[in-house]
Parts: structure tokens; sequence; C-alpha cells
């Protein structure tokens, strides 16, 4: 399942400003947050562990690390198990959080929400959010009585 692809934002109305890598700012904010978080799928362990310990010490922003090894689509094998459950509650359903959590924390006063700089201190700026939604997220769901 694809949740995002920074293509279905580079059309239409986007700002002619801004460069293409501008519409994953917020798809590659939310993957670097689950990703570090430990909630990525395999790929991410096994065959991108180098370009994960590259986002782990901040050496390339979320946005453009999710444009150059995602090649800017967002999907379900990207995460693990927990990671998509949360994705499709918080990111993806129409009731989605993740897009007004995003504007409200950093795109304020800006002209878009593509005008969000890719960079370490938006992501910052995020990750408590994010991390207080999932923890919600987390005590909202039945306990597994297994």
């Amino acid at each position: 399942m694809k949740y995002d692809d920074a293509s279905w934002h580079y059309g239409g109305d986007f700002p002619n400003d801004l460069p293409n890598e501008a519409g994953a700012t917020h798809i590659g904010m939310f993957l670097a947050w689950a990703l570090l978080a430990g909630l990525g799928g395999e790929i991410f362990a096994d065959e991108l562990a180098e370009e994960v310990g590259r986002l782990r010490i901040r050496a390339i922003t979320p946005g453009a690390f999710f444009f150059s090894v995602c090649d800017g689509k967002f999907i379900d094998e990207d995460l693990n198990e927990l990671g998509n459950a949360f994705a499709l509650d918080y990111y993806e359903s129409e009731s989605a959080d993740f897009i007004p959590d995003y504007d409200a924390t950093l795109a304020v006063g800006l002209p878009s929400t593509y005008h969000v700089p890719d960079s370490w201190e938006s992501y910052d700026k995020l990750k408590p959010v994010i991390d207080n939604r999932f923890a919600q997220w987390q005590s909202s769901r039945p306990v597994n009585s297994h």
C-alpha cells in the first residue's frame, strides 16, 4: 500500500518558488520519526542500515533522506507492523491528525505547508507532537489477550 508520494504534491497548486523536493518534507519528517522510533520495516534494518545510520547522526535531513532513499514514495514496507498500524490511524485515515499537527507545529506564518524547511530544527519541533500522539494511540489500543 502506498501512503504518500511526493509527486502527488508537486503538481497542481504546488508553489512555483519551491523545488519538487519540498513536496516530500512532510513525508520525510514522519518517516524519519518512525525509523528513529524503531518502527521501520525490515528493508531499513537489512539493506538500508547505513543510510538509516546517516539519518540517526543527522548527516542527512529527513526530507532529503526520504527523497533519495525512498524515491519520494512512502509505502507500507517502509514500516513494521506497529508502525503501519499507527500510520494507518495517524497518517492515512480520513480523521488523521498528522497534517493538522504538522501545519500547526511548523507551517504557521508560512505561505504553505510546503514552505516548512527540511531541517533538523523542524524535526525537533515536530517530534514531541508525534511522540505524544503515538503514546495516546498506544494507550487507546485494546490490550492483546494472548
